[in-house]
């Protein structure tokens, strides 16, 4: 029994280490861009982002596992649109209510988590043959990952282009900002290097294992 505990619970660690680091869904697998690109010009709109997209993930993929076993297969990629949708509306709403800055700041973008390619994607490769368990494992797994990429890009880019982080300034007065950061092709840059430190990392790992 012990041994089985313990093969369980090591599962769980390599389901949520997966999405944080190994098919991290921003540095490795390179989906979602549109938000992570668009709305990181701070660190409040990428947490908010992040968060968003997450809560979106977990509940969207808890329900799918649930019900794999009723939805019909011919209709599955319509049932899963429909049922992130659904909770893409609550997430939008409950922005709304806690605060209108931040749903003005994200925008367009809090509707698009629809479409966004992570969470149809989990839904359709993991959370369809899974339990609910390791779906909502596998969840934060990939949220969590989405969230800490975009927080990576919101750092630099807030920082580099206001001198400052979450709103309070940083960087002192003479400072003078880079206001390519706070512009979409800013975040390009920084995802590059993002990237290219990332894949080092994992590269530089690999070699020593």
């Amino acid at each position: 029994m012990a041994a089985a505990k313990a093969a369980t619970d090591t599962a769980s660690m390599d389901i949520f280490l997966r999405g944080i680091w190994k098919e991290n869904p921003v540095f490795v697998m390179l989906l979602g861009m549109c938000p992570v690109l668009a709305v990181t010009n701070s660190v409040i709109n990428a947490l908010a982002m992040g968060l968003a997209t997450t809560g979106v993930l977990v509940l969207s993929s808890t329900i799918v596992s649930a019900t794999r076993r009723v939805i019909p297969k011919q209709v599955r990629i319509a049932s899963f649109i429909l049922i992130i949708a659904t909770f893409v509306t609550v997430v939008e709403y409950l922005i709304q209510a806690i605060s209108l800055d931040i749903h003005k700041a994200l925008g367009a973008f809090i509707s698009l988590i629809v479409v966004n390619c992570v969470i149809l994607g989990r839904a359709e490769a993991f959370a369809s043959k899974n339990s609910v368990g390791k779906s909502m494992l596998d969840a934060l797994s990939m949220g969590g990952g989405f969230t800490i990429a975009c927080l990576s890009l919101g750092l630099v880019r807030e920082l580099l282009g206001n001198g400052s982080v979450a709103g309070v300034r940083v960087l002192g007065e003479r400072y003078e900002p880079w206001s390519v950061m706070a512009l979409p092709g800013g975040a390009f840059f920084v995802l590059g290097a993002w990237l290219l430190l990332f894949n080092w990392m994992r590269e530089r790992k690999a070699a020593k294992s």
